[in-house]
């Protein structure tokens, strides 16, 4: 069976998720002026998300003057990588938002460009991953997709916003594998973004999407898809509905941090302003409305922290592509 750990401080960050309320911040707590938030991808996405979910509770606690926001899609996150450091000296006042794929595709060498090659600022925060099927569906379980999938596997195929290899596939190859099937034999689509993935799962051109739970929340209380295994190691309070892969026999664990990251050459100085905000925010209420809503785990590593949980992740991430062939 494939096990799928945080590090051990992830891990205690993410039990302590629901952290407690501090005093709210007010504009003489302002620490920087402006933030200009880059996202690799499409509006509606993970990325998308975080970004302006953090630019929100930047903003509305005070700890940040005004934010604005770029979508940049492209090359996998390859097109907003390049530019960000292709434009370096003018680019001292962006964030850029990423996540398991710049591991994942880096390894894969989708894009040339790694994690060394940019400023690390700070990881923020953990999205678990979903398997989710349409409101219509006779699949209303994972013994029920597995099954469906032992019947006809041509006929069970498996969606995801992201390339063949790449982090949807990835989560549901680890899940089929640990409920004892080929992963390999898994038959997956890849779809550009997750809004075009769920789209087709909707129409009924998939039997099931992998995705991020955050971005099946909105659409599991609005009753259009059923959310039949999330990557917890419990429940999520944003859904608790959804139950987990482990409860249901799978026993696999996964969540997907996501964190920010700045030019090469970044000063010190606006590196630390960058890292003080983050680390304040976490004390705001703006922040857990933010958190709670989309059911993330506070993740915070920030630094050189950063980039030992980030070389962790590739080494991990590497061995566990190697097994499954995906790399």
């Amino acid at each position: 069976m494939i096990k799928f750990k945080m590090t051990r401080r992830a891990m205690a960050a993410a039990a302590a998720a629901t952290m407690a309320f501090g005093v709210p911040a007010t504009a003489a707590d302002q620490v920087v002026d402006s933030i200009h938030f880059l996202i690799p991808g499409g509006a509606g996405g993970g990325w998308d998300g975080t970004a302006r979910g953090t630019g929100e509770a930047l903003t509305k606690s005070g700890l940040v003057g005004n934010a604005s926001y770029e979508n940049m899609s492209g090359g996998g996150g390859g097109k907003a990588i390049g530019y960000l450091i292709e434009n370096a000296d003018s680019q001292h006042g962006t964030l850029m938002v990423n996540s398991t794929p710049i591991v994942i595709r880096s390894l894969t060498g989708v894009f040339p460009h790694n994690f060394r090659d940019l400023t690390l600022v700070a990881g923020t925060i953990g999205d678990y991953a979903a398997i989710v099927v349409g409101k219509d569906s006779p699949i209303n379980s994972m013994a029920d997709l597995l099954a469906a999938y032992d019947a006809d596997p041509n006929a069970t195929a498996i969606g995801g916003g992201s390339v063949p290899g790449g982090m949807d596939h990835l989560v549901a190859a680890m899940v089929m594998e640990a409920a004892g099937k080929d992963a390999l034999g898994v038959k997956y689509i890849p779809y550009d973004a997750g809004g075009k993935a769920m789209a087709a799962l909707l129409s009924g051109e998939i039997a099931a999407l992998s995705t991020g739970f955050s971005e099946a929340v909105d659409l599991a209380n609005a009753g259009e898809v059923k959310i039949i295994g999330v990557t917890a190691p419990e429940r999520v309070d944003a859904y608790a509905d959804a139950p987990t892969m482990k409860e249901q026999g799978i026993d696999t664990t996964f969540v997907n941090w996501r964190g920010f990251f700045a030019a090469p050459g970044l000063p010190e100085d606006k590196l630390a302003m960058y890292q003080e905000a983050l680390a304040k925010m976490y004390e705001t209420p703006e922040w857990e409305e933010v958190r709670a809503r989309n059911g993330w785990v506070n993740i915070h590593n920030s630094g050189d922290d950063f980039k030992a949980f980030l070389e962790e992740q590739e080494k991990v991430i590497g061995d566990l592509m190697k097994k499954l062939g995906f790399l």
